[in-house]
Protein backbone atom coordinates (compact mmCIF):
# COMPACT_ATOMS: atom_id res chain seq x y z
CA UNK A 1 0.00 0.00 0.00
CA UNK A 2 2.83 2.41 0.82
CA UNK A 3 4.24 1.83 -2.65
CA UNK A 4 1.06 3.01 -4.34
CA UNK A 5 0.82 6.02 -2.03
CA UNK A 6 4.33 6.99 -3.12
CA UNK A 7 3.44 6.59 -6.80
CA UNK A 8 0.35 8.70 -6.26
CA UNK A 9 2.54 11.62 -5.20
CA UNK A 10 3.97 11.85 -8.71
CA UNK A 11 2.29 14.23 -11.17
CA UNK A 12 0.29 12.56 -13.99
CA UNK A 13 3.06 13.18 -16.52
CA UNK A 14 5.43 11.02 -14.45
CA UNK A 15 3.27 7.98 -13.70
CA UNK A 16 5.77 5.42 -14.95
CA UNK A 17 5.33 1.70 -14.77
CA UNK A 18 7.22 -0.08 -12.03
CA UNK A 19 9.85 -2.63 -12.74
CA UNK A 20 9.16 -6.10 -11.47
CA UNK A 21 12.36 -6.06 -9.45
CA UNK A 22 11.01 -3.40 -7.07
CA UNK A 23 10.99 -4.34 -3.40
CA UNK A 24 10.44 -2.32 -0.21
CA UNK A 25 13.93 -3.12 1.08
CA UNK A 26 16.62 -0.42 1.32
CA UNK A 27 18.01 0.57 -2.09
CA UNK A 28 21.34 -0.91 -3.09
CA UNK A 29 23.95 1.30 -4.78
CA UNK A 30 24.66 0.29 -8.34
CA UNK A 31 25.71 1.72 -11.69
CA UNK A 32 22.97 3.01 -13.97
CA UNK A 33 23.59 3.65 -17.64
CA UNK A 34 21.95 3.64 -21.04
CA UNK A 35 23.74 0.41 -21.92
CA UNK A 36 21.83 -1.56 -19.28
CA UNK A 37 18.41 -3.03 -20.08
CA UNK A 38 16.48 -0.30 -18.27
CA UNK A 39 13.45 1.82 -19.10
CA UNK A 40 15.74 4.82 -18.78
CA UNK A 41 17.79 3.87 -21.82
CA UNK A 42 16.57 6.96 -23.67
CA UNK A 43 19.09 8.99 -21.69
CA UNK A 44 22.67 8.96 -22.95
CA UNK A 45 24.31 9.67 -19.61
CA UNK A 46 25.96 7.21 -17.29
CA UNK A 47 25.38 7.88 -13.63
CA UNK A 48 28.30 7.47 -11.29
CA UNK A 49 28.38 8.50 -7.66
CA UNK A 50 30.78 11.06 -6.23
CA UNK A 51 34.03 9.30 -5.35
CA UNK A 52 33.91 10.57 -1.78
CA UNK A 53 30.32 9.62 -1.01
CA UNK A 54 31.02 6.42 0.92
CA UNK A 55 33.80 8.05 2.95
CA UNK A 56 31.43 10.93 3.80
CA UNK A 57 28.76 8.47 4.93
CA UNK A 58 31.20 6.54 7.12
CA UNK A 59 32.94 9.61 8.56
CA UNK A 60 32.94 10.16 12.32
CA UNK A 61 30.76 12.80 13.93
CA UNK A 62 32.18 16.19 13.00
CA UNK A 63 32.72 18.30 16.12
CA UNK A 64 34.60 21.10 14.30
CA UNK A 65 31.93 23.68 15.03
CA UNK A 66 34.26 26.61 15.74
CA UNK A 67 36.36 28.45 13.16
CA UNK A 68 39.78 28.88 14.72
CA UNK A 69 42.87 30.76 13.54
CA UNK A 70 43.80 27.88 11.23
CA UNK A 71 40.35 26.70 10.22
CA UNK A 72 37.65 24.46 11.74
CA UNK A 73 38.24 23.06 15.22
CA UNK A 74 36.14 21.64 18.08
CA UNK A 75 34.52 24.02 20.52
CA UNK A 76 36.50 24.42 23.72
CA UNK A 77 35.03 22.15 26.40
CA UNK A 78 33.38 23.98 29.30
CA UNK A 79 34.14 22.89 32.85
CA UNK A 80 30.41 23.25 33.58
CA UNK A 81 27.70 22.83 30.91
CA UNK A 82 25.65 26.00 30.40
CA UNK A 83 21.94 26.16 31.23
CA UNK A 84 21.16 26.22 27.51
CA UNK A 85 23.29 23.11 26.89
CA UNK A 86 21.38 21.34 29.65
CA UNK A 87 18.09 22.44 28.09
CA UNK A 88 19.09 21.20 24.63
CA UNK A 89 20.24 17.85 25.99
CA UNK A 90 17.02 17.45 27.94
CA UNK A 91 14.89 18.25 24.89
CA UNK A 92 16.72 15.73 22.73
CA UNK A 93 16.80 13.00 25.40
CA UNK A 94 13.01 12.84 25.52
CA UNK A 95 12.73 11.97 21.80
CA UNK A 96 12.87 8.36 20.62
CA UNK A 97 13.11 8.40 16.80
CA UNK A 98 14.91 10.23 14.00
CA UNK A 99 11.66 11.65 12.60
CA UNK A 100 10.71 13.08 16.00
CA UNK A 101 14.19 14.60 16.35
CA UNK A 102 13.78 16.28 12.98
CA UNK A 103 10.37 17.66 13.95
CA UNK A 104 11.93 19.07 17.14
CA UNK A 105 14.57 20.94 15.13
CA UNK A 106 11.96 22.24 12.68
CA UNK A 107 9.87 23.56 15.59
CA UNK A 108 12.80 25.47 17.13
CA UNK A 109 12.65 29.25 16.60
CA UNK A 110 16.07 30.57 17.64
CA UNK A 111 18.61 30.07 14.81
CA UNK A 112 21.57 29.22 17.04
CA UNK A 113 19.43 26.86 19.09
CA UNK A 114 18.22 25.22 15.87
CA UNK A 115 21.82 24.75 14.76
CA UNK A 116 22.83 23.28 18.13
CA UNK A 117 19.80 20.98 18.33
CA UNK A 118 20.40 19.76 14.80
CA UNK A 119 23.85 18.51 15.77
CA UNK A 120 22.61 16.96 19.01
CA UNK A 121 19.77 15.23 17.14
CA UNK A 122 22.08 13.70 14.55
CA UNK A 123 24.54 12.70 17.27
CA UNK A 124 21.85 11.01 19.36
CA UNK A 125 20.49 9.09 16.38
CA UNK A 126 23.93 7.90 15.32
CA UNK A 127 25.19 6.89 18.74
CA UNK A 128 22.01 5.35 20.13
CA UNK A 129 20.85 3.55 17.00
CA UNK A 130 17.33 4.98 17.25
CA UNK A 131 14.60 3.84 14.84
CA UNK A 132 13.57 6.09 11.95
CA UNK A 133 10.01 6.42 13.22
CA UNK A 134 7.19 8.41 11.63
CA UNK A 135 6.24 11.98 12.43
CA UNK A 136 4.19 14.81 10.95
CA UNK A 137 6.33 17.86 10.10
CA UNK A 138 5.17 21.38 11.00
CA UNK A 139 3.54 23.23 8.09
CA UNK A 140 6.61 25.45 8.01
CA UNK A 141 9.72 25.76 10.17
CA UNK A 142 9.69 28.04 13.21
CA UNK A 143 11.39 31.36 12.51
CA UNK A 144 12.61 34.26 14.69
CA UNK A 145 11.10 37.77 14.35
CA UNK A 146 14.28 38.86 12.57
CA UNK A 147 15.24 38.81 9.79
CA UNK A 148 12.13 40.20 8.15
CA UNK A 149 11.23 37.96 5.21
CA UNK A 150 10.52 39.85 2.00
CA UNK A 151 10.39 39.11 -1.73
CA UNK A 152 13.81 38.82 -3.47
CA UNK A 153 13.16 42.15 -5.22
CA UNK A 154 12.84 43.87 -1.84
CA UNK A 155 16.22 42.75 -0.54
CA UNK A 156 18.27 45.94 -0.14
CA UNK A 157 21.35 46.48 -2.26
CA UNK A 158 24.65 46.27 -0.34
CA UNK A 159 25.00 50.06 -0.20
CA UNK A 160 21.53 50.38 1.35
CA UNK A 161 21.74 47.43 3.74
CA UNK A 162 23.65 49.12 6.55
CA UNK A 163 26.25 46.32 6.39
CA UNK A 164 29.70 46.32 4.80
CA UNK A 165 29.97 44.15 1.72
CA UNK A 166 31.63 41.20 3.47
CA UNK A 167 29.00 41.11 6.25
CA UNK A 168 26.24 41.54 3.64
CA UNK A 169 27.43 38.51 1.67
CA UNK A 170 27.98 36.50 4.84
CA UNK A 171 24.48 37.31 6.10
CA UNK A 172 23.00 36.06 2.83
CA UNK A 173 25.00 32.85 3.14
CA UNK A 174 23.93 32.39 6.78
CA UNK A 175 20.31 32.65 5.63
CA UNK A 176 20.88 29.97 3.01
CA UNK A 177 22.52 27.66 5.55
CA UNK A 178 19.75 28.12 8.13
CA UNK A 179 17.16 27.24 5.47
CA UNK A 180 19.28 24.27 4.44
CA UNK A 181 19.06 22.84 7.98
CA UNK A 182 15.27 22.96 7.76
CA UNK A 183 15.13 21.69 4.18
CA UNK A 184 17.13 18.58 5.07
CA UNK A 185 15.16 17.82 8.24
CA UNK A 186 11.85 18.43 6.48
CA UNK A 187 12.87 15.83 3.89
CA UNK A 188 13.60 13.35 6.70
CA UNK A 189 10.34 13.99 8.56
CA UNK A 190 7.96 14.54 5.64
CA UNK A 191 8.88 11.32 3.86
CA UNK A 192 9.26 9.21 7.02
CA UNK A 193 6.03 7.29 6.22
CA UNK A 194 7.84 5.85 3.18
CA UNK A 195 10.90 4.55 5.02
CA UNK A 196 10.28 0.95 3.98
CA UNK A 197 10.40 1.96 0.32
CA UNK A 198 13.16 4.55 0.45
CA UNK A 199 15.34 2.65 2.91
CA UNK A 200 17.26 3.79 5.96
CA UNK A 201 20.14 5.10 3.85
CA UNK A 202 17.96 7.88 2.43
CA UNK A 203 17.16 9.25 5.87
CA UNK A 204 20.69 8.75 7.19
CA UNK A 205 22.07 10.81 4.31
CA UNK A 206 19.69 13.74 4.76
CA UNK A 207 20.14 13.78 8.53
CA UNK A 208 23.89 13.93 7.85
CA UNK A 209 23.32 16.82 5.41
CA UNK A 210 21.36 18.66 8.13
CA UNK A 211 24.27 18.19 10.53
CA UNK A 212 26.72 19.63 8.01
CA UNK A 213 24.45 22.61 7.37
CA UNK A 214 24.15 23.31 11.08
CA UNK A 215 27.93 23.48 11.31
CA UNK A 216 28.05 25.85 8.32
CA UNK A 217 25.47 28.14 9.91
CA UNK A 218 27.51 28.14 13.11
CA UNK A 219 30.63 29.28 11.25
CA UNK A 220 28.70 32.05 9.48
CA UNK A 221 27.15 33.24 12.75
CA UNK A 222 30.52 33.23 14.50
CA UNK A 223 32.13 35.27 11.75
CA UNK A 224 29.25 37.75 11.64
CA UNK A 225 29.69 38.28 15.39
CA UNK A 226 33.43 38.84 14.90
CA UNK A 227 32.56 41.55 12.36
CA UNK A 228 30.13 43.17 14.81
CA UNK A 229 26.87 41.91 13.28
CA UNK A 230 24.40 39.07 13.71
CA UNK A 231 21.95 37.06 11.66
CA UNK A 232 18.77 39.14 11.39
CA UNK A 233 20.47 42.52 10.90
CA UNK A 234 19.01 42.85 7.40
CA UNK A 235 15.94 41.48 5.57
CA UNK A 236 16.07 38.09 3.85
CA UNK A 237 13.90 36.29 1.30
CA UNK A 238 11.77 33.18 1.71
CA UNK A 239 12.46 31.80 -1.76
CA UNK A 240 14.20 28.65 -0.53
CA UNK A 241 11.31 27.53 1.64
CA UNK A 242 8.80 28.28 -1.13
CA UNK A 243 10.71 25.84 -3.36
CA UNK A 244 10.54 23.29 -0.56
CA UNK A 245 6.77 23.73 -0.16
CA UNK A 246 6.24 23.12 -3.86
CA UNK A 247 7.70 19.64 -3.53
CA UNK A 248 6.06 18.62 -0.26
CA UNK A 249 3.94 15.96 -2.01
CA UNK A 250 6.62 14.34 -4.15
CA UNK A 251 9.96 12.88 -3.11
CA UNK A 252 11.35 12.99 -6.67
CA UNK A 253 10.39 16.65 -7.01
CA UNK A 254 11.97 17.41 -3.62
CA UNK A 255 15.26 15.87 -4.74
CA UNK A 256 15.16 17.73 -8.05
CA UNK A 257 14.28 21.11 -6.56
CA UNK A 258 16.49 21.18 -3.48
CA UNK A 259 19.82 19.31 -3.83
CA UNK A 260 19.90 19.29 -7.64
CA UNK A 261 18.88 22.93 -8.15
CA UNK A 262 19.10 24.96 -4.94
CA UNK A 263 22.19 23.32 -3.44
CA UNK A 264 23.84 23.02 -6.84
CA UNK A 265 23.58 26.79 -7.11
CA UNK A 266 25.95 26.90 -4.16
CA UNK A 267 28.51 25.04 -6.28
CA UNK A 268 28.07 27.68 -8.98
CA UNK A 269 28.12 30.74 -6.72
CA UNK A 270 30.70 29.65 -4.13
CA UNK A 271 33.91 30.39 -6.09
CA UNK A 272 32.57 33.78 -7.22
CA UNK A 273 31.72 34.71 -3.64
CA UNK A 274 35.18 33.65 -2.48
CA UNK A 275 36.81 35.89 -5.08
CA UNK A 276 34.64 38.87 -4.09
CA UNK A 277 35.62 38.44 -0.45
CA UNK A 278 39.30 38.20 -1.35
CA UNK A 279 38.90 41.36 -3.42
CA UNK A 280 37.27 43.04 -0.42
CA UNK A 281 40.28 42.04 1.68
CA UNK A 282 38.47 39.62 4.03
CA UNK A 283 40.56 36.47 3.75
CA UNK A 284 39.15 34.87 6.91
CA UNK A 285 35.58 34.98 5.61
CA UNK A 286 36.73 33.84 2.16
CA UNK A 287 38.25 30.69 3.72
CA UNK A 288 35.00 29.91 5.55
CA UNK A 289 32.99 30.31 2.34
CA UNK A 290 35.48 28.18 0.37
CA UNK A 291 35.23 25.37 2.94
CA UNK A 292 31.43 25.49 2.88
CA UNK A 293 31.40 25.40 -0.93
CA UNK A 294 33.71 22.35 -0.92
CA UNK A 295 31.45 20.51 1.52
CA UNK A 296 28.35 21.23 -0.55
CA UNK A 297 29.62 18.77 -3.18
CA UNK A 298 28.61 15.92 -0.85
CA UNK A 299 25.08 17.29 -0.50
CA UNK A 300 24.55 17.60 -4.24
CA UNK A 301 26.02 14.12 -4.70
CA UNK A 302 23.50 12.75 -2.18
CA UNK A 303 20.74 14.37 -4.23
CA UNK A 304 21.99 12.82 -7.48
CA UNK A 305 22.34 9.39 -5.89
CA UNK A 306 18.83 9.28 -4.46
CA UNK A 307 17.17 10.95 -7.43
CA UNK A 308 18.58 8.33 -9.79
CA UNK A 309 17.72 5.64 -7.26
CA UNK A 310 14.09 6.74 -7.01
CA UNK A 311 13.84 7.00 -10.80
CA UNK A 312 15.20 3.47 -11.12
CA UNK A 313 12.63 2.18 -8.67
CA UNK A 314 9.84 3.97 -10.54
CA UNK A 315 11.12 2.87 -13.96
CA UNK A 316 11.61 6.47 -15.15
CA UNK A 317 14.45 8.03 -17.15
CA UNK A 318 16.28 10.38 -14.73
CA UNK A 319 17.21 13.04 -17.31
CA UNK A 320 13.70 13.40 -18.72
CA UNK A 321 12.14 13.10 -15.28
CA UNK A 322 14.37 15.87 -13.91
CA UNK A 323 13.42 18.24 -16.73
CA UNK A 324 9.73 17.32 -16.52
CA UNK A 325 9.68 17.96 -12.77
CA UNK A 326 11.30 21.38 -13.10
CA UNK A 327 8.65 22.31 -15.64
CA UNK A 328 5.80 20.74 -13.65
CA UNK A 329 6.80 22.48 -10.42
CA UNK A 330 7.93 25.73 -12.03
CA UNK A 331 11.48 25.46 -10.66
CA UNK A 332 13.92 27.88 -12.27
CA UNK A 333 17.32 26.60 -13.36
CA UNK A 334 19.84 29.13 -14.62
CA UNK A 335 23.58 29.55 -15.00
CA UNK A 336 26.37 30.34 -15.17
CA UNK A 337 27.25 26.81 -14.10
CA UNK A 338 30.39 25.59 -12.35
CA UNK A 339 30.91 22.56 -14.60
CA UNK A 340 33.88 21.10 -12.73
CA UNK A 341 32.10 21.09 -9.34
CA UNK A 342 28.87 19.76 -10.89
CA UNK A 343 30.84 17.02 -12.66
CA UNK A 344 32.50 16.07 -9.38
CA UNK A 345 29.11 15.88 -7.63
CA UNK A 346 27.85 13.62 -10.43
CA UNK A 347 25.19 15.77 -12.12
CA UNK A 348 25.16 14.72 -15.79
CA UNK A 349 25.54 17.74 -18.03
CA UNK A 350 22.67 16.76 -20.31
CA UNK A 351 20.32 17.38 -17.38
CA UNK A 352 21.00 21.10 -17.43
CA UNK A 353 23.09 22.15 -20.46
CA UNK A 354 19.98 22.86 -22.54
CA UNK A 355 19.15 25.59 -20.02
CA UNK A 356 22.50 27.20 -20.76
CA UNK A 357 21.66 27.25 -24.46
CA UNK A 358 18.30 28.85 -23.74
CA UNK A 359 19.90 31.42 -21.46
CA UNK A 360 22.55 32.28 -24.07
CA UNK A 361 19.81 32.78 -26.66
CA UNK A 362 17.85 34.94 -24.24
CA UNK A 363 20.97 37.01 -23.51
CA UNK A 364 21.55 37.44 -27.24
CA UNK A 365 17.92 38.46 -27.81
CA UNK A 366 18.15 40.89 -24.91
CA UNK A 367 21.24 42.46 -26.48
CA UNK A 368 19.50 42.72 -29.86
CA UNK A 369 16.47 44.34 -28.22
CA UNK A 370 18.69 46.87 -26.45
CA UNK A 371 20.45 47.73 -29.72
CA UNK A 372 17.15 48.10 -31.53
CA UNK A 373 15.82 50.31 -28.76
CA UNK A 374 18.96 52.43 -28.97
CA UNK A 375 18.64 52.77 -32.76
CA UNK A 376 14.95 53.67 -32.50
CA UNK A 377 15.75 56.22 -29.82
CA UNK A 378 18.48 57.83 -31.97
CA UNK A 379 16.24 57.90 -35.02
CA UNK A 380 13.48 59.48 -32.97
CA UNK A 381 15.89 62.14 -31.70
CA UNK A 382 17.15 62.83 -35.22
CA UNK A 383 13.61 63.13 -36.50
CA UNK A 384 12.74 65.58 -33.73
CA UNK A 385 15.83 67.68 -34.48
CA UNK A 386 14.95 67.82 -38.18
CA UNK A 387 11.41 68.96 -37.37
CA UNK A 388 12.73 71.77 -35.14
CA UNK A 389 15.38 72.83 -37.68
CA UNK A 390 12.75 72.82 -40.44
Amino acid sequence: MQLFRLIATLPPSLHCSLRSSLSPSPFKPKSFSSSSPSPSSSSSAQYSTWSGLQAWRESQLNEDRFWGPNGPQPLLARSQPSAMDAYYSSAVSSVSSLAELGALVLSTTDPLAKSRLSHLAFTKWRLENLPLGVCEPPSRPARPPKPELVSPKEIPAPKNSGLPLNAYMLHNLAHVELNAIDLAWDTVVRFSPFSKILGEGFFADFAHVADDESRHFGWCSQRLAELGYKYGDMPAHNLLWRECEKSSDNVAARLAAIPLVQEARGLDAGPRLVQKLIGFGDLRTSKIVARIADEEVAHVAVGVYWFVNVCQKMGCAPCCTFKDLLKEYNVELKGPFNYSARDEAGIPRDWYESYTDKQDKNDQLSMVHKRLASIISLESENSTLKEHSG
